[in-house]
């Protein structure tokens, strides 16, 4: 027979691993909502840490107010449910939000017969707009509320368990209360790393919402003497059930339907991968002509059929030419092989490609066929001309501030090096910007080659740009130049060129008479302009700091200057 006391440890073991569960749960959230806002408000690295930031505070806020509860009983088996519910549906409101605010202008344009250039704005349009930006917060706000209330009901319950026994203060240790919901946290968090990140979003909400409501009806049964109004929390929980049925079943499509009107073009792919989201838009311009492709990574464009050209020109055109020999070419970043489509113009020997997202690769370089035969992507291959297939090249994946670290090992030299990575808009990418980078790639760079350095907008970013200079030269190189050009797509852009011995790469290039490759931009007047800047846009450069590893610096910079030239987040 089961004594008193072998009960109340099967019930305490029971009542603990639904607090780990409920912790994984909240991590989840935690991260899920995080990764979703920085989707839709196109501001990555400001929306996880303002998410994190919020529900960290309102459950702080959630353990005071968990206190005005006076049966914990019947608090923690409606908190379950109440999770599910918003948790399950959270993603979807926010994206029904953005949606909405795109849409109320086109409504407004409808209903009284306004002219396509005549688009409202202002007003209404703002305030509908300011409350979608709003939304995750909010919705990180209640999460976090209610995660937070969790412990202190659950500390009550425990302490109900054992108010009878002689050992109470042993069993009753806050330490295990908060041991197991650490390791709940940690369990949470493993799952969404290894697994939910590269979910459809909604998917992943549900899946954790239903893990809130088994959990929710497991404490019901356990302690459903003790729980008020049981009829209506079984039809809440029935409720939430057919919700997560139709989130299941629909969510992907709901949640692909308002993501599409963040994009002013038809969405035609889009992926998860453990490292970003890829987006990919068609446009229609003219009937004859090919559609345009847009081709996103966490909402940031990263190029357009229409014109990447140009970009990839002046990009790879400059330090290639510079370079007195072009037959070992590194690449880091362009994991979509349009700068290698370039550079393999110039008949290397052989291109070593260092990418850190296997996915985005693969993208590029397989055909991905849909049920019915067709290729999905093969604009897309198409448009780097099977580049990264190409026997001259080796792809290395990996994040690449460590993969230089192998090359540098076996003594390897490249005649010219492209650095093509994303803006510094994230702590994880500030490294790759630092004087600790640069100078390894000092080290891999032969003495009569060139470098070149993707270095933002010097007109939307100008001390970004100014600070990634002055830190490719505080790295060790001899001349450091920039130059710049307008890219239709993302406007003005820049870029860092710098030698290691010799002369200048503009004294190069002025040196030349001629181009030395047709690829259908380049000129020799459009290579020289390129270097000449408005006579006051260099005043303030002493004033601009150097990016040094760990310093933060090219992040902060950038995080400063976009934001005031697009006001994120304003409400004002």
């Amino acid at each position: 027979m089961v004594s008193a006391l072998e009960r109340e440890k099967v019930l305490d073991y029971t009542v603990l691993a639904i607090l780990a569960i409920g912790a994984g749960c909240g991590l989840v959230y935690e991260y899920l909502l995080s990764h979703y806002a920085g989707r839709v408000l196109g501001a990555l690295e400001v929306a996880i840490f303002g998410i994190i930031t919020v529900m960290m505070i309102f459950m702080g806020v959630g353990s005071f107010l968990a206190r005005t509860i006076r049966n914990p009983y019947s608090g923690f088996a409606w908190l379950e449910v109440l999770l599910a519910l918003l948790g399950s549906s959270s993603v979807l409101l926010i994206g029904g939000l953005f949606a909405l605010s795109g849409l109320f202008p086109k409504i407004l344009m409808e209903t009284f017969n306004l002219p396509l250039d005549l688009q409202p704005q202002g007003g209404w349009i703002i305030w509908v707009e300011q409350v979608a930006r709003f939304s995750p917060y909010l919705v990180a706000a209640m999460l976090g509320t209610m995660i937070g209330m969790e412990i202190p009901l659950i500390a009550e319950v425990r302490a109900g368990i054992y108010q009878q026994s002689e050992k109470r203060p042993l069993k009753h240790s806050i330490g295990s209360i908060y041991g197991i919901d650490y390791i709940g946290a940690g369990v949470g968090a493993s799952l969404w790393l290894l697994y939910m990140l590269s979910m459809e979003i909604s998917t992943a909400a549900a899946i954790t919402a239903s893990a809130n409501l088994l959990v929710g009806l497991l404490f019901f049964f356990l302690f459903r003497e003790k729980i008020r109004w049981p009829a209506a929390l079984l039809a809440t929980h029935l409720l939430a059930a057919v919700l997560l049925l139709q989130i299941f079943d629909k969510g992907a499509e709901w949640s692909a339907s308002m993501e599409d009107m963040l994009y002013k073009d038809q969405v035609v792919y889009r992926v998860n991968t453990p490292h970003q989201r890829l987006i990919v838009t068609e446009r229609i311009t003219n009937p004859v002509l090919p559609t345009v492709l847009t081709f996103y990574l966490n909402g940031r464009t990263q190029f357009a059929s229409n014109d990447e050209h140009i970009y990839h020109s002046m990009l790879t055109y400059p330090a290639l030419a510079a370079s007195a020999r072009q037959k070992k070419v590194l690449i880091i970043g362009g994991g979509d092989g349009l700068a290698l489509r370039d550079v393999l113009r110039w008949a290397p020997e052989s291109v070593v490609l260092l990418d850190l997202d296997e996915a985005l690769v693969r993208l590029f370089r397989e055909p991905i066929e849909s049920s019915d035969g067709v290729v999905e992507n093969g604009r897309l291959l198409a448009a780097n001309r099977g580049s990264l297939s190409d026997e001259r090249v080796e792809v290395v994946l990996g994040d690449a501030f460590l993969t230089v670290n192998r090359l540098l090992l076996d003594g390897e030299f490249f005649d010219t090096i492209i650095v093509d990575l994303p803006d510094p808009s994230h702590p994880d990418l500030n490294k790759l910007y630092s004087a600790r980078f640069y100078a390894k790639l000092l080290g891999l760079l032969a003495g009569d080659g060139a470098m070149v350095v993707q270095s933002t907008s010097p007109y939307h970013a100008q001390n970004t740009f100014i600070s990634i200079g002055k830190t490719v030269q505080h790295a060790g190189f001899l001349h450091v130049e920039q130059y710049h050009a307008n890219v239709p797509s993302f406007g003005e852009w820049g870029w860092t060129i710098a030698t290691k011995n010799g002369k200048s790469a503009r004294q190069r290039l002025q040196a030349l008479k001629t181009v030395p490759l047709e690829d259908g931009w380049m000129t020799r007047g459009v290579l020289l302009a390129a270097f000449e800047f408005g006579s006051d846009f260099y005043k303030e450069r002493e004033t601009i700091q150097i990016n040094r590893l760990g310093s933060m610096v090219a992040y902060q910079y950038h995080h400063a200057d976009w934001q005031q030239e697009v006001g994120l987040m304003s409400l004002e």
